[in-house]
């Protein structure tokens, strides 16, 4: 014991790893050192020295880290009254264009990610979008969509054999590789009962805001691109 020198040592502080052989012994050190026995998660560990268990250690620590800030995020005071005063005019004007925009509650995945804005002085939305490949299992978020940009200028850059990125479009060889003819794009009905999914086709050389109207978005439009040619069990409402 490093505190007594008398009895054989039977505990060691996760800390300043001193060794000690009681109770008492360990919080005469813990006075003596101003030790606190908590273990420093951020102290330099050299390259000889990095074991599994520190990398284990960091991966833990960087868990805690992530479940702390989640917990800040989803704090009702976070939640500031300019935001609500944000989200409710961009309600407002979406229920204006004749889109139920519906927003949930801070800390849901989808609230974090949206960042779709309004432009007063361009009248005009600029959307967060998601596109869904299923055929392909990719998905790719846009930022900043123009509502006036149309959903076959949308899908250029993705599945357009000419513009594409050659990247993605190899990615997606099975929809640059079909005609334009075979490509749908599919929106979710929201509300409905879950035994009971249909979407809405959708009209690719209409404008973004054209193809919203009417419908009910929970905090960004999710687009499914699929193909005629291929089965897939997204039943289209009507059908």
């Amino acid at each position: 014991c490093e505190t007594c020198s008398k009895e054989e040592a039977k505990y060691r502080c996760p800390r300043c790893m001193k060794y000690s052989c009681s109770l008492l012994c360990v919080k005469k050190h813990k006075l003596a050192l101003s030790c606190n026995g908590v273990r420093d998660k951020t102290a330099f560990v050299s390259v000889n020295e990095f074991t599994d268990l520190n990398l284990l250690s960091d991966y833990r620590f960087l868990e805690d880290v992530g479940r702390t800030a989640d917990a800040a995020a989803r704090h009702l005071a976070t939640y500031s009254s300019t935001t609500k005063r944000l989200l409710f005019s961009l309600r407002n004007k979406a229920l204006k264009c004749n889109i139920d925009l519906r927003t949930l509650p801070i800390g849901f995945t989808k609230r974090r990610e949206n960042s779709t804005t309004f432009n007063s002085t361009e009248n005009k939305f600029y959307w967060h979008l998601k596109l869904v490949f299923p055929h392909c299992h990719a998905e790719y978020t846009l930022k900043r969509v123009p509502d006036d940009k149309t959903l076959a200028d949308i899908l250029k850059p993705y599945i357009d054999p000419v513009e594409s990125d050659p990247v993605v479009c190899q990615r997606l060889k099975i929809y640059t590789a079909s005609p334009h003819s075979d490509v749908r794009i599919l929106m979710k009905i929201e509300n409905r009962r879950q035994n009971s999914v249909r979407y809405n086709e959708l009209d690719a050389s209409r404008s973004l805001l054209d193809n919203l109207k009417g419908k009910v978005i929970i905090e960004y439009p999710t687009l499914f691109v699929v193909l005629k040619t291929l089965k897939n069990d997204m039943v289209v409402l009507g059908q």
